[in-house]
């Protein structure tokens, strides 16, 4: 089956803040806000939506194709997703922009103060579903180009392509219809519990009122684990335990990477939710969110340990 990942795919400057966000933000004064943090150093990675998401597939024994754009400074990039296999053919190169780039900080309480360039993800990738298979095809509209993300969904909908809706980082900048729009005619609707109640607020609808444009909701709920909803059940996934957390970014592209993989196989909501959650424990124990590996045989191991359950 063809997996389309659409989003965006940026180089990430991550940064350990040694304390609190929380110690040096005064919530009288948050009208004023001027603060400077010193960070212990910075580390370069390959990051964003799309390329986080399609990493973690290929771990998985997927080779999804990545829809997205990238700047005159892909190369480094170009060569990494090429070393793991991933296809390039659906990134379209904008040589006047510097690919995206976040600037991620981490408090020791995991906390994240995030600064976005967005770069070439300003274009359209300008991707045409029609050249590529649409009858054994699965998509997810990941954060990326916004223009892409509703002409997406448009598309994925007049070709009767499955498509997961992850606004995310988007949700700002998204009006309430585009999102209603959006949701309505997807096969399900992810967010973490914050971005959930910005959706609400924007669009005005309830729980309730979004599963009539869905059929179902998926809330994670960071190291608590994750919320399935369905029009007829809500059934609560725990997450997997770790040693050390390192760093929790890229814990929620793994978790999807699990979950579209689990759809991929035929698998019903709720084992492959259990697959999200097995993958989203991997990012956490290393700074950086494409450094984890696993063999596919490890991670059906990590599966039935985990929940008592075969994979196959």
């Amino acid at each position: 089956m063809q997996i389309y990942v659409s989003g965006s795919l940026a180089y990430d400057r991550i940064m350990d803040f040694p304390g609190k966000f929380s110690d040096h933000i005064l919530p009288d004064k948050i009208h004023i806000l001027n603060v400077s943090f010193t960070v212990n150093g910075l580390k370069e990675r390959f990051g964003g939506t799309a390329g986080n998401i399609a990493y973690s597939l290929g771990l998985l024994e997927e080779k999804p194709l990545i829809v997205a754009t990238a700047g005159k400074d892909f190369d480094r990039y170009e060569a990494w997703l090429q070393k793991n296999n991933l296809p390039i053919t659906g990134i379209r190169r904008v040589d006047s922009e510097f690919t995206a780039s976040a600037y991620i900080t981490t408090d020791l309480s995991d906390n994240q103060i995030t600064g976005f360039n967005p770069g070439a993800m300003k274009h359209q990738s300008r991707y045409s579903f029609e050249s590529g298979p649409t009858n054994d095809a699965i998509a997810i509209i990941a954060p990326g180009c916004l223009k892409d993300m509703t002409a997406y969904s448009q598309a994925f909908k007049s070709l009767n392509i499955p498509y997961v809706f992850d606004p995310g980082q988007s949700i700002p900048a998204l009006s309430g219809q585009e999102l209603v729009e959006m949701i309505t005619g997807s096969q399900l609707l992810i967010s973490n519990d914050y971005e959930l109640e910005l959706i609400k607020k924007a669009t005005g609808l309830s729980n309730g009122e979004i599963l009539e444009q869905t059929p179902t909701i998926i809330t994670t709920l960071a190291e608590k684990g994750s919320l399935v909803r369905t029009r007829q059940q809500e059934t609560f996934v725990p997450a997997i335990k770790v040693e050390k957390v390192l760093d929790p970014t890229g814990a929620g592209d793994a978790y999807r990477a699990g979950l579209l993989k689990g759809l991929v196989m035929g698998k019903d909501l709720i084992a492959a939710a259990h697959m999200g959650a097995v993958c989203a424990s991997y990012p956490i124990s290393f700074q950086g969110t494409q450094e984890h590996r696993f063999q596919y045989d490890e991670f059906a191991a990590c599966y039935r340990h985990a929940f008592c359950k075969d994979l196959e």
